[in-house]
């Protein structure tokens, strides 16, 4: 089976079709699902999406763009509601500096508090970043990343060096339709010459980023194979090893997830 590690079922988009996407998902062998939260104010809807269905689930967190809507949010009221069994994750965080919807500082205090978060459940963080290489180098030295708690960089689009660095950790990369763009030839080069195979997952980032061929559409889990034939080829792997192998990697790194799964044999 495939795993979409990163999908926003939850999202107004979906409101009037959800069930037939997700049958088309499950039509195209993609079996499990994780939808990403990133403002608090979703939560709920993420929530109810994952609770449709044994193999949904959902993260909980604050995006970096939403981290000024509340600066004062606290590791304590994340503690709280990802005891719940469909939390998989503590994310979308992280750093972005593209647009500047949020104040650096306000993103920084937002990553930190998820980052206890994630050290007090033992769930790992779901990481965004965005032109802020060097403040999530240091966030990662800092806050003793790979050893106090697991996460995996979403959606990679960043430089070498922070490649290098979360590798070194232990971290773990997803890669979507962005591998397939024309003009994204630096970052297969890093998909290539950095992530290990053993740490990478796939996502569709849905509806956001459809892959070639079906760039400009809606996007949909069930376009994942598409991706996970581009990674194949990028790696020079087979796609049932990456089937197989994404698949393990997401277990592996999601563990409240893995209680209710079996992994696939290698």
């Amino acid at each position: 089976m495939l795993i979409d590690s990163h999908v926003n079922l939850h999202a107004a988009s979906y409101r009037h079709d959800l069930g037939e996407v997700i049958a088309r998902a499950r039509d195209e062998n993609v079996q499990v699902m994780a939808t990403i939260c990133c403002r608090l104010s979703e939560y709920s809807r993420a929530l109810a999406v994952a609770d449709m269905d044994p193999d949904i689930w959902c993260t909980l967190g604050v995006h970096p763009h939403h981290a000024g809507d509340d600066p004062r949010i606290c590791p304590e009221m994340l503690i709280d509601l990802a005891a719940n069994p469909k939390v998989i994750g503590i994310g979308e965080t992280g750093l972005d500096y593209h647009y500047g919807y949020s104040a650096r500082d306000d993103q920084l205090a937002n990553l930190r508090a998820h980052a206890e978060a994630a050290r007090q459940t033992g769930l790992p963080l779901v990481l965004h970043t965005r032109e802020a290489d060097d403040d999530m180098m240091a966030f990662l030295d800092d806050e003793n990343a790979g050893q106090d708690f697991t996460f995996i960089l979403h959606s990679y689009t960043s430089g070498e060096a922070l490649a290098r660095l979360a590798a070194e950790r232990g971290g773990y990369f997803s890669v979507n339709g962005i591998a397939s763009f024309r003009n994204a030839q630096s970052v297969r080069d890093v998909i290539a010459q950095i992530m290990p195979m053993e740490r990478i997952l796939l996502e569709t980032d849905c509806p956001y980023l459809a892959p070639i061929p079906k760039r400009g559409r809606r996007n949909e889990p069930a376009y994942l194979s598409y991706i996970a034939r581009c990674l194949a080829e990028i790696k020079g792997v087979s796609p049932e090893e990456v089937e197989a192998r994404t698949t393990q990697n997401f277990f592996d790194l999601f563990a409240r997830a893995a209680s209710s799964q079996r992994k696939p044999a290698l």
